[in-house]
């Protein structure tokens, strides 16, 4: 093991949060290729009928309204501002936060099987942080860092600043992706980091342009991701059809081809379309589970697992219905997949391996692609690929086909994260090209660059205009945030 793993990252450096200087070895600790869930986990495949996974989102974004204007947690502005809108349920939130470390123990304790995979976005771990809430992080590292819990929580990577992959400059995909390596490690320790080995994309968003697609992929890869979390109706299968009814319920083979031919490929468990908060409030991934059965990958039979992710804090459901309806489900099935048959709860790498080690190979898993490639690459041909042509094919379809779209897709079909939005992606844009203009060769001809607080403070900056908030709000209140953000910057480049 590289020297990192003995010694500690500290979680703040120049006062900020720790999201870079380390990149060597980050990506050395994430490229093992050991298993991660079998030697711990307590299932019996040949007792599983079928699986369900669930997975919780958390997050709160950066904004610059402290006082004299600093970043601070919107969760902080919520509690200084409880008046404000729906900023009364700051309490419920911080809760929702750190529930889940006392939920599982308690769960554990009694006998029970549970299972939970957690998303938090960088912003929210940096603004627990920043706020004191010290009990929330410390309850959260139980679960991240006690061996005893480890069969039970998965926790899942992310970009660092909740930024929505297809808009993100490609340059900065594999800079979020490191960040929240970095700042989980500094947080949790380097091993609860190596055994992050799925990714959870904010807002379920997958680019479809084969240049974005084929560079995320290819840094998730390079970060050591082995597997994907994506929406059923962003992905299609090869020929362009929708993905087959048993097909969203087994892990698939998502497939990248860029503009040059060159491919690349992960794992991609499907979350089936639905209303998410509402499908995990009321743990409705178990009870559709209870209605699938065990399915054909190849030559092997395996049950097939229902995967769903949901916000962990946002909505009355995920307030006051998830706390109700997930506890009861584990002692009804206390014992399935160990001394009884049935419908179990997984964690993604947990079935990803308990799969691997009955036989079933990547080469067996059915292949997509992202949503409307099948046009693409109808026009080009995949194996005479030229930048030109792709670019040729995807501005006749433009304009030809009013279904086309090289917007990527998210949760919803009806929200763009581009339409509208002018004045956050320029300066989106502009930010990003200004900071790569800087700092690329330099730190090419000395990688410790990242290491100095000019490099990190600009980066911050960098990934804190790219969250989505941003674009999701409307123009107002959240697009000045925006503009303020990138002004800073500007001027730090400067």
């Amino acid at each position: 093991m590289t020297a990192i793993a003995t010694t500690s990252l500290e979680e703040l450096r120049f006062g900020l949060p720790n999201i870079c200087g380390h990149e060597a070895e980050i990506q050395a600790i994430t490229q093992h290729q050991t298993s991660v869930f079998l030697p711990r986990t307590n299932l019996n495949l040949e007792r599983i009928t079928a699986g369900f996974a669930c997975a919780l989102h958390m997050h709160q974004p950066t904004i610059p309204a402290g006082r004299n204007g600093g970043l601070i947690s919107n969760l902080q502005y919520m509690f200084e501002h409880m008046n404000d809108g729906d900023n009364h349920n700051a309490g419920v939130f911080a809760w929702c936060y750190s529930r889940m470390g006392d939920m599982i123990p308690e769960l554990v304790g009694n006998g029970c099987n549970p299972r939970i995979m957690l998303d938090y976005s960088g912003n929210l771990l940096w603004g627990l942080r920043q706020m004191g809430r010290d009990d929330i992080l410390n309850t959260l590292k139980r679960l991240a860092c006690d061996r005893h819990y480890q069969p039970y929580v998965e926790w899942l990577g992310t970009m660092w600043s909740h930024a929505v992959v297809p808009s993100t400059p490609i340059p900065d995909i594999k800079l979020h992706i490191q960040a929240w390596q970095h700042h989980f490690a500094a947080i949790f320790g380097v091993e609860a980091l190596q055994r992050v080995k799925g990714f959870s994309p904010p807002e379920m968003h997958l680019p479809n342009h084969p240049d974005t697609l084929f560079e995320y992929i290819k840094a998730l890869k390079e970060c050591g991701y082995r597997w994907l979390l994506v929406q059923e109706h962003s992905v299609e299968q090869l020929d362009g059809a929708p993905l087959s009814h048993d097909q969203k319920y087994i892990p698939n083979q998502l497939v990248a081809r860029n503009s040059c031919g060159e491919v690349v490929s992960i794992t991609a468990l499907i979350k089936t379309q639905g209303s998410d908060t509402k499908l995990v409030a009321q743990m409705q991934p178990y009870h559709e589970a209870k209605s699938r059965g065990r399915q054909m990958i190849g030559d092997q039979t395996v049950p097939s697992c229902v995967t769903q992710i949901a916000d962990g804090e946002n909505g009355g459901v995920m307030m006051n219905e998830f706390p109700r309806d997930f506890p009861p489900v584990w002692y009804q099935i206390r014992e399935n997949g160990r001394t009884t048959e049935g419908v179990v709860g997984l964690n993604g790498t947990e079935y990803l391996e308990l799969l691997e080690a009955a036989g079933v190979k990547a080469t067996d898993l059915p292949r997509i692609q992202a949503v409307q490639q099948h046009k693409i690459w109808q026009r080009v041909d995949p194996d005479q690929a030229t930048p030109t042509a792709v670019e040729a094919a995807i501005a006749s379809l433009q304009e030809t086909d009013h279904q086309f779209h090289m917007d990527g897709a998210s949760w919803t079909n009806n929200l763009s994260w581009v339409q509208g939005y002018e004045n956050v992606l320029g300066p989106m844009n502009q930010l990003s090209a200004a900071f790569h203009q800087k700092y690329d060769a330099l730190v090419q001809q000395d990688p410790s660059i990242t290491q100095s607080q000019p490099y990190q403070e600009a980066l911050l900056y960098n990934l804190l205009l790219q969250t989505s908030c941003f674009r999701y709000w409307g123009q107002g209140t959240w697009t000045h945030y925006a503009q303020e953000i990138f002004r800073r910057g500007k001027a730090l480049l400067q």
